[in-house]
């Protein structure tokens, strides 16, 4: 390292996340099931084999630094790729690399961040260097990998899935960060519920939650070489939680949303209505939704719940954020008290089904189209009765093929 270089390291501010990153997997916290000491993970470790992995799971959660201790216990060469800023160069010049450490006998682990990124062509050029063992993969990603990673990369890697960091672990993790803070300037004072607010602020991201310690702590009043923390600097210092919202997300809320109007459960829907506006969803897409659970679920049991979800979804377009809550919060109400029928939906499935199972019939010649002027030299129309000239005549609508087919009839 020349002494440019050696200049821009030294003065470098490295982010309190970064400084407490764990290097062990005895430091590691708040994965238990898959760092644990009976898992197939630490087991496979133990042995020092590797495989290639796509760690997918939310922001904070520990996936690169999963990684880099992976790389460290298995001495392994570790080279860190990111999807947004890298292309297929910067991966052939890592498979170089990962072909020299071979000749030395080192293996080498490919991390790249953000996976889900990279395009189908950078995710192939991977390929034939996990195939033949040049280097091992592993991905990280906050996108659903069933989705977002190709299905022949996918074939090639196991998929762990990280989960939020529990409550506990994190309270550990707040403690430590203020206790690095205290010992290396000066000493931290905590009021009351200071560490509740900063655990439900972060919801199991130790990046956020060490991000506002670091902040909380330099901006706090420095009295007597103490610094005091308050819930009200921090409320001052993060004024709103952000709520992350990934693409998975998006469907595992919309669906829960639908179903809990579905279950009768208007509590809950409307949390979920909450939990969707206030991370930005579109308000016409959770109209679109209501519209639907009024169409499948509810039907004919209350013809007017249709009605309000159309409504709803005029009112959004019409109204905006943030006064269109009001109006889908009225009408997720309304369709989550409405009494419950699926029997219309049951019924065109059922003849959708049919039909695409090779019941597939035209209509009794009586019930074709008479309105042109050949139609009777065919046999179209004819024998049929005017419904309203003859209310009380039983003639078949169905086609011959299914004159005795029922699709309402079990559901009544």
């Amino acid at each position: 390292m020349d002494l440019f270089d050696s200049l821009k390291e030294s003065n470098k501010q490295v982010p309190l996340a970064e400084i407490l990153r764990p290097e062990t997997l005895e430091d590691y916290l708040g994965q238990y099931g898959i760092v644990g000491n009976n898992s197939p993970l630490v087991s496979l470790l133990k042995t020092k084999r590797l495989f290639s992995i796509v760690l997918w799971g939310p922001p904070g959660c520990g996936k690169t630094t999963l990684a880099r201790i992976i790389a460290h216990h298995t001495e392994s060469c570790f080279i860190e790729l990111s999807a947004v800023s890298s292309g297929i160069k910067d991966i052939k010049d890592a498979i170089d690399t990962a072909k020299e450490k071979l000749i030395y006998g080192q293996k080498t682990i490919l991390f790249i961040d953000e996976i889900h990124r990279y395009n189908k062509t950078q995710q192939d050029a991977l390929l034939p260097y996990l195939e033949n063992g040049t280097v091992f993969l592993i991905g990280s990603t906050t996108e659903n990998p069933s989705f977002q990673v190709n299905a022949a990369l996918l074939s090639r890697t196991q998929v762990i899935r990280l989960n939020p960091i529990d409550d506990e672990s994190m309270r550990k993790i707040i403690s430590k960060g203020f206790q690095y803070l205290s010992n290396t300037y000066c000493e931290a004072v905590l009021e009351k519920n200071v560490t509740d607010y900063i655990l439900n602020y972060s919801r199991g991201d130790a990046r956020t939650a060490l991000n506002i310690i670091e902040n909380v702590y330099f901006c706090s009043p420095l009295k007597d070489n103490t610094r005091t923390i308050s819930v009200e600097t921090l409320e001052q210092l993060v004024q709103t939680a952000s709520i992350r919202y990934s693409r998975q997300e998006h469907y595992d809320m919309a669906s829960a949303f639908q179903k809990s109007m579905r279950g009768s459960d208007p509590d809950a829907a409307i949390y979920w209505l909450a939990k969707m506006l206030t991370a930005g969803e579109d308000p016409r897409f959770i109209a679109r939704r209501m519209i639907v659970c009024a169409a499948e679920d509810v039907s004919n049991a209350d013809t007017n719940a249709l009605t309000v979800a159309v409504n709803a979804f005029r009112a959004s377009e019409i109204l905006g954020m943030p006064e269109a809550r009001i109006p889908l919060a009225q009408a997720v109400e309304y369709i989550a008290r409405a009494p419950k029928s699926n029997k219309a939906c049951v019924a065109i499935d059922n003849a959708m089904t049919d039909i695409y199972n090779g019941l597939n019939f035209q209509p009794p010649m009586h019930l074709r189209d008479s309105h042109y002027k050949d139609a009777k030299k065919y046999g179209f129309g004819t024998g049929y009765v005017y419904t309203h000239d003859n209310p009380d005549y039983k003639q078949q609508f169905m086609p011959d093929e299914l004159k005795d087919k029922k699709y309402f009839s079990k559901l009544s």
